[in-house]
């Protein structure tokens, strides 16, 4: 019989975990899978399990918390020489890899879509030995929404990071700023400096709207003005999709990029906290099979 992972983080989703613990060892099970669970007490504890899936050969490792512990499991899927397929349910704050899978963000129709979903790679990204599949922010923004408590994301959610957000790209606070990329390098002063892999970023799924999870490209985007007026127009243009026709943005698709900023700022990946600049980060093209819903549940 096939074996599965099932790693459950149950401070997740306001400790809303557990409710849907049972749904999802029945639905694996009614997979035809052999159902092994793994709960997460600390930090990097579903890391761990995830790495124990690969090296005794698991057939599936399911995932289920928020943004953390999804990016903590592909983490230990990363490079590893058996990698199980993966799959998860979401119950982040923000959750921007499911919204650009179609993974339905209730979490009682993501376990229901896993009976119809099919095999999909996705790409995911290295920044020096830790990896991520949607988003490194670095410039004061990054440091400002690292720094959002676990009591404002319970409370707030995804408009904690929006405060944050604002707070940072209204400052007029700018970073000497080199970015070197496939068809060049890039010198000069900026706020912030994303490299998406994802149409979703901060739950925004027009910010990089041409972006695939599978197309082999780093998005990235330099922000070079900020104060209010700048924002305001930037926040018009996110939400039409246009991002990139801003004149102080702007736009580099790249497979690799070294950031280097002055002074060092630490760097944001998938929300939290990473580690500093200077940095290199590169694609690991359809790098990890996930099951993905092939339709709309309803």
């Amino acid at each position: 019989m096939k074996k599965a992972m099932f790693i459950l983080n149950p401070s997740s989703g306001k400790e809303l975990a557990g409710t849907y613990k049972d749904q999802t060892i029945e639905t694996l099970q009614d997979m035809g899978y052999e159902v092994h669970v793994k709960e997460t007490k600390g930090e990097g504890d579903a890391t761990d399990f995830a790495r124990q899936a690969c090296v005794e050969k698991y057939d599936l490792v399911t995932a289920m918390g928020g943004d953390g512990t999804i990016n903590e499991a592909v983490n230990g899927l990363a490079e590893q020489e058996h990698r199980p397929v993966f799959s998860f349910i979401p119950l982040g704050t923000v959750n921007d890899f499911a919204r650009a899978l179609g993974i339905p963000l209730d979490p009682v129709k993501a376990i229901e879509a896993l009976k119809t979903a099919e095999p999909r790679f996705a790409d995911i990204a290295k920044a020096q030995n830790k990896f991520f599949m949607n988003i490194l922010a670095v410039g004061r923004i990054a440091e400002n929404v690292s720094h959002v408590s676990v009591e404002q994301k319970t409370k707030l959610g995804a408009l904690a990071y929006l405060i944050e957000g604002v707070k940072a790209l209204t400052s007029e606070e700018e970073t000497e700023v080199s970015v070197v990329h496939d068809h060049g390098t890039w010198k000069g002063n900026a706020v912030i400096v994303l490299a998406a892999l994802t149409n979703s970023v901060g739950g925004f799924e027009k910010l990089a709207p041409n972006a695939e999870t599978d197309d082999g490209l780093l998005h990235v985007f330099i922000v070079k003005s900020a104060g209010i007026p700048a924002f305001l127009r930037m926040a018009s243009a996110i939400l039409r999709g246009k991002l990139e026709e801003d004149p102080d943005v702007i736009v580099i698709k790249t497979k690799k990029a070294r950031i280097e900023t002055t002074p060092e700022l630490s760097c944001n990946l998938d929300g939290d906290e990473g580690c500093t600049t200077p940095i290199d980060v590169k694609i690991l093209e359809r790098h990890i099979e996930l099951l993905v819903p092939i339709k709309e549940i309803v």
